[in-house]
Order: C-alpha cells, then structure tokens, then sequence
C-alpha cells in the first residue's frame, strides 16, 4: 500500500509538469490540460481513485495545499497598488465582488434549489477569476493595453478577496446549524480567532524579517514553517478558522511598511505551482461525471447566469462613472474565466459539508468545476473573435521591455517616453529601480523572468526586450524565456565582449540575438561612455539633415539606437552607412562627438553673422574691393582660434570640414 502511494504521488507530480508545460508550450490555460488529465485518469479509465488510495491523508493534503494557495494568493494583495490601477479595477473588486456573489447567489438558489446559505457560499466560490487563467488567454488575445491592464490586476487582486468572502461565509455556514443562541457565538469566536491569529502571526513575521532574526537561507523555509503552524494552531482553538488565519496573514504582511516580501512570494509561487496542478488532478480525478450530467439543463442555465447576466451587470455597474467607451464595457462583460482557486477551495469545503451532513453539499463541486470548464473552453475560443468584432485588438505591440536599469538605460528610456514610445525598466537592484522611479520611468522590482513577473509585470504593449544589464548568469534565463513569450526575432542583447574560449560555452541561438545597437557594443563600452560625459539624443534627420550630414557633425562619436519612423520603433542591430530621411534618430554621442558639435555651431555662428554684416554693408552703399566680397573664410576662422588651441589634431580637421561645409 506504502509503495503505491507512493507511486501515485509520483505520477500526479509527473502529469502536473507535462499538463504545466503543455499549457505553456500551447498559450493555453493551464487549467484545461490538468482538468482533461484529471478527468482521464480519474472517472474516464479509473486509473487513479484519490479517496480509495490515500484515505484518510486525502483530507491532510488538501487542506494544507489550500492554505498555501491562500496565503500565496493573500500576499499580492497591497492596498496601495489597488487605487493606482484605477478606478475600474477598484470598482470590480469591491463593488463588482458583491455585485457577482449576489446575483449568483440568488440565481443558485432558485435554479438549483439550493438553500440560501449554500447557494451565497456557491456564489462567493466562483466570484474568483485568477491571474493563471487571465494571463494567457489574454497573450492570445491581444486586446488593447488598458483592457489587458484591468483584466490582469482584476485576476490578481480578486483572488485573496474572493477566497477571503468564501471563507467567511462558509464560517458562517458550519455554525447556521446550531442553535440560533449560539451562532452569533461561535462566529463570533471562529471570526476572533482568524482575524486575531492572523493579525498576530502576520506582524509578527514581519517583524522577523524586517530585523533579520533569521538567516537568508532560512528565511522561505521559517516563513513557510510558521504559516503552516498557524493554520493548524488556529484549527485547533477554534475549528475551521484555520484558512481565514492564513488569508489574513498575508494581507497583513503585502501591506505592512518596511518588509521585503519579494523572495518570498517568489518562493511560495514555485510551491502555489506545484499544489495547484497536483491539487487540480486529484480534485478533477474525484470528479464523478455521473454527478456532471445529473446537473442537467439547471447546471447550464446556471453557466449562462454567471455568463450572460452576473458578469455584464457587474461590468457595466462599475464602470459608471468612468470614461470607459461602450465597446470596452461589452468586452470586459465577456472575459471572466473562473481558476483554479475556485476548483480547490470548493472541493475543500465540500468534503468538509458533507462531513456536516449539508444537503446539497455533494452538489458544490461538480457546479464549481462546470462552471469552470464552461467560462475556460467558451471563452477561450471566443474573445479574440469578439476582441476583432468590437474593434479593441491592440495594433502591433511597440513598446519595449528593457532588463537592466543601469544609467543609460534611464536615459535612453526617458528619451523614449518623451516620444511616447512606452517603456518599462525591469531591474533586481534596488538602486537602479529607485532611481528609475525618480524619473517616472515605470518599473518591475525582480527577475522579469519569474513566476511572478508573469502575473505581475504589465507587457500589454510591449513587442519587444532589450537586455541591457550586467548580469551574465541572468541575460541568458532572461533572454530565452521571453524568446518564447515575444519570439525569437522580438529579443536582442548587447555583445558579450568574450573571446572565443568563452564563446563556446553560449549556444548559437543566443549568440545570434547579441547584435543590440552593433555587434561591438557591450555593456562595458556604453557605461563608460555614459560615465565620461555621453549623452543620448533624439535627432530629426530630413532632407536638409541627411544621415551622412549626422555623421559628418558628429564623426565616429555618435552610435545610432533606435529610430522612430511613422510611429514604429526600428532597433539598429548592425552597422548602418545609410538611413532614410524622415525619421527620428535616437544615437548615444560621446562627449568629444558633443565637443565637436558645438564648436561647429560657434563657428557657423560667427560665418552666418559676418555675412549678415556684409549684406548689410553692401545694402547700405558701402563699396568695397574686390577682394572683400565675400567672406574671407581663413579670417573668419582666426576668432575661433583661441578655443582651437586645445583641440586635438582630429577635432581640428572635423571643426575644418564644417567650416568648408557652412561657407559653401
């Protein structure tokens, strides 16, 4: 028995990568994949029976897996970040929350001939969307950036609210049973305890890891250790508040001042990872698809409730007062997918019904999972047809994603907002992020190729990334997991500067993408030249002002970036001898090249003013010989000669060649 226990756990971790990866290698929802292995091996071949092989442990893992996908999901939800996403995101998950939960609630109790308490703990299970779904469908979709933005921060923030109200009304569910004496009692205490636990162990691990009382390799493992302890000590003061412990605990540490959580979240993401997908298969597996079809024309009515009527009034309820146009309020109406989330915090709560003996309980987990499958499959295959219909496609994504916040980068992202290019600055170092935030540049604080940055880092917009930091342990991860996300021919890197002993060790596909500005320029030659006084530029090039002119101003100083042409953003990967005219060139210039400009301009400013004096004196009658008609040009060139003393001999003969060019 040991051993095919054993073997079992085996197989989900093993189905929960290939469905995992699957997902990803089709820009699907995870969700579909597990929930079709869960099914297959589950009630389609009987392959795998969860309550039959691990018995009484099946209770255990569940209710341990879902206070970590709690507790994972609680810690994204900061206050503050909440209002800067507007006040449509706002609107969704307060007002909207309440909106959905009521009118499913009651539709649940009217069609399923649910009681009232059942059918408002239904609805607050599947009021909850989740970012793992959100996510890819809308990387398929496109839609256009501030749709994708509410869609996504909705997914984030909705999650720890959404199972946070679930919790609360199953709290009140167990203890409705009792006498009416001792309800406002038992909630009371059962409230008291979750609440105070998790306020209590929530400061109290912030504490921990403000004053470092723990090693950093110990930090991930205390906190987890701790959280888990929570859960199980507040269970056993007062039964069933364990979950709201570990809720609150979470919201308590996104949002207490001073306390570093991104390692953490990083952390329990790979754990949230690993839960969910194998959670998700032994829940999907329980599945009794006799139970599905019994459903019948209440369950699909039921579907189209939350689809058709829930969803839209909510949309359209929150969106009054904004500026939100009608053909995003329709779009926003349609995209609602439920997660994974909604999957195991029902099964949970299910289990622990029908232990109560709650009519209907049998019931709760076959409607959530119908539900789920419905929004996912539906929608999935339809928003981007109705993203087309209602004219909310984003056009080709223009904006760039730059991996390092070093001085250039600051400067050249600043550039480019000013060209209102959008720009994000994605730095694991805090200095380089806090700077960038002093210009008003938007950033992402971590590795932008981590589990969190996908839910977390805003790419609506963005087509592209340019690796521009040091990091060569990081560049390679970076590079090749936005290569799947963008494509190969949409990421490029700055030149590694190695020889070929070092060479060897890089595959041929990423040599090939390190052509960023040049095939010589590194990361070492642009921040030296930035330390030296370089400045980057935007220059008009037109027929007047060729890029050979551009050239001859600035000599081999000047590096070409990127250029601006009727509103595409063009990234120079080689050597360039020529450029069309219309553009807006983005060039880094060294400080000599900036020095030779400007002595150029003195000396066409001293050449334009003495043949402003000589038209004037030729107006005015005053005759001259011969030899002073025009402007003698070695005279003029002679009041420079002070500032030409210190000049090198090669920005004698550029400040030569201008003063040729500006007196014909």
């Amino acid at each position: 028995m040991v051993e095919q226990i054993t073997a079992m756990l085996g197989l989900v971790g093993i189905l929960s990568i290939v469905c995992q990866w699957l997902g990803w290698r089709l820009r699907l929802p995870a969700i579909l994949p597990l929930l079709l292995c869960g099914l297959l091996v589950g009630p389609v071949f009987n392959f795998l029976d969860p309550d039959a092989i691990f018995g009484d442990l099946l209770f255990p893992v569940i209710s341990l897996g879902v206070a970590v996908i709690l507790f994972e999901g609680a810690l994204t939800l900061n206050f503050s970040e909440i209002r800067e996403h507007g006040r449509m995101v706002t609107h969704l998950v307060s007002l909207g929350t309440i909106v959905t939960w009521l009118c499913i609630g009651v539709a649940t109790h009217f069609i399923m001939d649910f009681s009232w308490q059942l059918a408002m703990l239904f609805g607050a299970l599947v009021v909850v969307t989740g970012p793992t779904v959100i996510v890819p469908m809308l990387r398929s979709i496109k839609p256009k950036s501030q749709l994708a933005s509410i869609l996504r921060w909705e997914g984030i923030v909705i999650d720890p609210i959404g199972a946070l109200l679930a919790v609360l009304v199953f709290e009140y569910l167990t203890v409705a049973a009792e006498p009416a004496s001792h309800v406002l009692l038992s909630l009371f205490f059962m409230l008291g305890v979750g609440l105070g636990l998790g306020a209590l162990f929530g400061y109290g691990i912030g504490v921990m890891l403000r004053r470092a009382w723990v090693p950093h390799y110990l930090k991930n493992t205390a906190v987890l250790t701790i959280m888990l302890g929570a859960f199980v000590a507040s269970n056993l003061l007062q039964e069933e508040s364990g979950l709201l412990t570990v809720t609150v605990m979470g919201i308590w540490l996104a949002n207490m001042r001073g306390v570093d959580i991104g390692e953490i979240v990083e952390f329990k993401e790979t754990l949230t990872v690993l839960f969910i997908s194998g959670l998700f298969i032994l829940l999907a597996a329980r599945l009794d698809s006799a139970a599905l079809m019994q459903l019948g024309w209440q369950g699909l009515a039921l579907l189209l409730v939350v689809m058709f009527i829930a969803r839209p009034l909510s949309v359209w309820c929150c969106a009054f007062g904004t500026s939100l146009p009608r053909a995003d309020k329709w779009f926003l109406s349609w995209v609602a997918p439920r997660g994974i989330v909604a999957a195991a915090v029902s099964s949970l709560f299910a289990i622990k019904l029908e232990r109560l003996g709650v009519a209907g309980a049998d019931k709760i987990v076959p409607l959530v999972f119908l539900i789920i499958i419905g929004t996912v499959v539906t929608q999935s295959l339809t928003a981007g047809a109705w993203a087309r219909f209602l004219g909310v496609k984003a056009g080709s994504a223009q904006g760039l994603l730059i991996f390092g916040a070093s001085q250039f980068a600051r400067e050249l992202a600043k550039v480019l907002l000013q060209k209102n290019v959008q720009v994000v600055l994605a730095d694991n170092n805090w200095d380089n992020i806090r700077l960038s935030r002093m210009d008003n540049i938007p950033v992402y604080f971590g590795n932008p190729a981590s589990e969190h940055a996908d839910n977390a880092l805003d790419m609506t917009g963005v087509g592209r990334l340019l690796v521009l930091s040091p990091y060569r342990q990081l560049n390679p991860l970076v590079t090749f997991h936005f290569q799947d996300i963008l494509g190969k021919n949409k990421v490029f890197g700055l030149g590694s500067g190695e020889g070929n002993s070092a060479r060897h060790q890089l595959s041929e596909a990423y040599l090939k993408r390190l052509c960023l500005f040049g095939d010589n320029v590194t990361y070492a030659r642009l921040a030296s030249t930035m330390a030296k006084g370089g400045k980057i530029k935007s220059t008009s090039l037109t027929e007047n002002f060729t890029f050979a002119d551009f050239k001859l101003r600035y000599g081999e100083g000047a590096l070409p970036l990127i250029y601006l042409q009727e509103g595409k953003v063009k990234l120079i990967t080689e050597a360039v001898n020529d450029l069309p005219g219309g553009i807006e060139l983005i060039s880094l210039l060294s400080e000599e090249a900036l020095n030779e400009a400007q002595l150029a301009d003195e000396k066409k400013a001293i050449i334009d003013q003495s043949c402003s004096e000589q038209r004037s004196s030729e107006q005015s009658g005053d005759e001259r010989g011969s030899s002073e008609g025009e402007p003698n040009s070695d005279a003029i060139a002679g009041k420079a000669k002070a500032r030409e003393a210190g000049m090198s001999e090669e920005s004698q003969k550029a400040s030569q060649t201008a003063n040729e060019k500006a007196t014909g």
